[in-house]
């Protein structure tokens, strides 16, 4: 798979990092593509163990099924958002902090009934209430679910921390509009 250039390559977040966001990341959106050629993309939960990512979803045999079943190219990505700033003297000179994470691979269906039980356990181990007084690690509709792996060929992360206030406008302008004539206006 060959690795486009990244235009703001001053935002690249390096591979462990990327990694790191992927396990801490709350919530991320599954790109499949359909036989007719149109990206579906469902937002879903997942883990990451064994160096990929884990996902899961229904039995049934649906659009997700279908695509997969057609092509097992797939992107997942996750994204964090924070706050706005301001780096120049007009309103169009704002950014935004982030973090951004797409991971690029091959899906496939899990059918190995222990790697299913291991991945509900991650599932729980991530998401549940820790101090539940439910049964831990029973899951009787195991075989309800599908579970898949999607095998990582390329991740690739970008983010934007947030300046510093002294780095910010108006103590610092970063204005990106060429001067010319825009200083008369203010």
């Amino acid at each position: 798979m060959s690795t486009p250039t990244l235009r703001r390559a001053e935002r690249l977040m390096d591979g462990e990092r990327a990694v790191a966001f992927v396990k801490s990341a709350h919530t991320g959106r599954l790109a499949t593509v359909s036989e007719d050629g149109y990206p579906y993309c469902i937002p879903l939960l997942f883990v990451w163990m064994d160096e990929a990512l884990y996902l899961h979803g229904t039995n049934a045999v649906g659009h997700l099924r279908q695509n997969i079943n057609h092509s097992a190219k797939a992107c997942f990505e996750l994204d964090e958002t924070g706050e706005v700033f301001d780096y120049g003297r007009f309103e169009c000179d704002s950014g935004i902090a982030y973090r951004s994470v797409l991971i690029f691979g091959k899906i496939e269906l899990v059918s190995d009934l222990d790697k299913k039980q291991a991945f509900c356990e991650a599932l729980m181990a991530k998401y549940g209430k820790p101090d539940t007084t439910r049964p831990k690690n029973l899951f009787p509709r195991i075989d309800w679910i599908s579970v898949y792996r999607l095998d990582v060929e390329r991740i690739s992360g970008k983010e934007q921390m947030l300046p510093p206030l002294q780095e910010q406008w108006p103590a610092q302008d970063r204005t990106k509009t060429p001067d010319a004539d825009w200083k008369k206006s203010i």
